[in-house]
């Protein structure tokens, strides 16, 4: 039994250090444009390749926040941070971080990509104009869940913000956004 309470104290401070760098992020995992912009290409790939009708659904949209490998860990307390771009017409517009914490039951740690579609001019302009964007406080963003094999239908999509979360690695499967905050970054 000494062992297995030896394991609980080392995966406490594994998950301790992990949060530690979350919180300081801006230090650790600081990108420049060129970084993000390769990352936010690769991400989009992957979501045309694992979410069937993603690319009309994207060419649609006003806009698109993509959100590649956001980190999230947690014991007890968690952190969630990433780095991303805002797409306008296929080009980067802008260049934003998120960051959320969270308190509860909760261990573990995740990688996940988040993208957000604008879908009208309004929730473009609304987002692109505000210091500091909160899901859940300054919108109200629609998550879509899709089941293997399921094709994004546009047209049935009647909110003007949606999300997709998708390629989760980890152990924490989580795909909620609430108390998401952006923020613009000046990446060198």
């Amino acid at each position: 039994m000494k062992s297995l309470h030896g394991y609980g104290r080392v995966v406490v401070a594994i998950v301790a250090v992990m949060i530690l760098s979350v919180g300081f992020s801006g230090i650790v995992w600081a990108k420049t444009a060129g970084e993000i912009n390769s990352s936010v290409n690769a991400c989009l790939d992957r979501f045309y390749k694992q979410v069937p009708g993603a690319k009309e659904a994207t060419a649609k949209a006003k806009g698109a926040l993509v959100m590649p490998g956001v980190i999230k860990a947690g014991l007890i307390v968690g952190g969630e941070y990433g780095q991303g771009a805002l797409r306008v017409e296929k080009k980067s517009v802008g260049y934003y971080n998120v960051i959320s914490g969270s308190l509860g039951l909760q261990i573990g740690a995740e990688a996940k990509d988040i993208i957000i579609l604008f879908l009208t001019d309004d929730a473009l302009n609304q987002f692109k104009s505000s210091k500091g964007w909160e899901v859940g406080v300054d919108a109200n963003v629609a998550v879509v869940k899709l089941g293997a094999g399921e094709r994004v239908d546009f047209t049935k999509m009647s909110d003007p913000i949606v999300a997709f979360v998708f390629d989760v690695k980890g152990l924490m499967a989580d795909i909620s956004l609430k108390g998401a905050k952006f923020t613009k970054i000046n990446p060198k």
